[in-house]
């Protein structure tokens, strides 16, 4: 297979002649033109969902591979270089980013991201995280405060994920609470619902989608079924070698996560990044809020105060992108880069890219091209029965930008 070695592209036009030359997968790279800028398509990386690091395998709603940010970090940067994502989300492009070598910095206006992101960024070792576990007891005796949560879990059960939640919220009020802390609590925010007996709770949706408590009911009705005790010790520690199954990542030198508008980042230097990899919020497609109530339940979080954009229109949403970049350009560096991934969404399949484009005109961003991974394999099609590239985002679609 070509390309796969010392992939870096010491240029703009080194990075395109290796996307024209690519042949990875056996087909040529298909070219055509949008808004005048060429896009590119072929399978650019592999649609496995297991072929990347056992690290980033945390739920998280409308996340992209870890190819993807792979993809540009090996080619478009060097060592200790600074990687960014606005829209961090689970902290994929941050991950790939400290597997590479590189350091990094995130942003995610829900403060949930960071509590899923931060502790892979610097994991404890196994043996730490047992023996934490293990200073953590359950009484239960005592009396359920959210009875409600019991259509999801067995009373023990629920017992267990109370006391953990006062725990932490104890650590962190006495300012106790360290990178074992986070890890732990990460594990068991994830853990909390999902639809095997490896989650906290009874059979559900899947563990990026939280249905509220009615919901929950009619699904235990149409199975037939009642909450079973689930160990959440036991189930931490085995998700947590699942996770450091490929080895654990180093530390970056330099990590920092904020939680601001993706065009308000103060914080961040001018001409400091090297590049940027994200995938915005798309339109009105995924509720934020709604899918993870039950992990800000588990946070103290008021979910209601989460101002996380939910953008109806097509204009509004090219003017939020238009922030976003213009806010972009001021901290990325001279000869920088930006890849900015976008889906197909709705009936009529609007081509995403095309409003990025425009949204980065009259900006110091020039469109170097347009890059469309096409996937044989689509998780929607596996997840609900959809026929395969029929419905749903069926490709990544990324404009490459460079800063003048």
């Amino acid at each position: 297979m070509n390309n796969l070695f010392n992939p870096y592209c010491k240029n703009s036009k080194e990075f395109i002649k290796n996307i024209k030359d690519w042949k990875n997968f056996g087909k040529k790279t298909q070219i055509d033109k949008i808004e005048g800028v060429n896009r590119y398509t072929n399978e650019f990386w592999t649609s496995k969902q297991r072929a990347s690091h056992s690290i980033h395998e945390i739920s998280y709603r409308a996340c992209f591979k870890a190819q993807l940010p792979n993809f540009f970090i090996t080619r478009l940067t060097n060592e200790r270089d600074m990687i960014y994502d606005p829209f961090m989300g689970r902290g994929t492009t941050l991950i790939e980013a400290a597997i590479n070598d590189r350091n990094c910095i995130g942003n995610d206006i829900n403060p949930l991201s960071k509590a899923l992101v931060l502790p892979r960024l610097n994991p404890p070792s196994l043996l730490e995280i047992q023996k934490r576990l293990e200073l953590i007891h359950f009484n239960y005796k005592l009396k359920i405060k959210n009875k409600d949560l019991l259509t999801f879990y067995h009373s023990k059960t629920l017992i267990e994920i109370e006391k953990m939640k006062n725990y932490f919220k104890n650590k962190l009020r006495n300012k106790k609470f360290d990178n074992i802390d986070n890890w732990i609590r990460m594990i068991a925010l994830n853990r909390l619902t999902g639809h095997s007996k490896g989650f906290f709770s009874i059979y559900t949706l899947p563990p990026n989608q939280a249905v509220s408590v009615e919901s929950q009911k009619k699904i235990n009705k149409k199975r037939n079924q009642k909450p079973e005790y689930r160990n959440t010790k036991k189930l931490i520690i085995e998700k947590t070698k699942s996770l450091l199954r490929s080895g654990s990542i180093k530390k970056p030198k330099i990590i920092k996560i904020y939680n601001y508008n993706s065009w308000e980042t103060k914080k961040i230097a001018n001409n400091s990044i090297a590049l940027t990899v994200t995938s915005p919020p798309f339109l009105d497609i995924v509720d934020y809020q709604k899918d993870n109530w039950l992990r800000c339940w588990f946070l103290d979080l008021n979910i209601s105060k989460l101002k996380i954009s939910q953008i109806k229109r097509i204009d509004q949403w090219e003017n939020f992108i238009n922030k976003t970049i213009v806010e972009l350009e001021r901290i990325t560096k001279s000869k920088g880069y930006l890849a900015f991934e976008v889906g197909e969404i709705g009936k009529d399949k609007k081509e995403l890219e095309r409003y990025v484009i425009n949204a980065a005109k009259n900006t110091s961003f020039k469109s170097i091209c347009v890059l469309i991974n096409k996937q044989n394999f689509t998780k929607t099609s596996n997840a609900w029965g959809i026929k395969n590239n029929s419905k749903g985002t069926n490709t990544n679609r990324v404009v490459i930008f460079q800063k003048k």
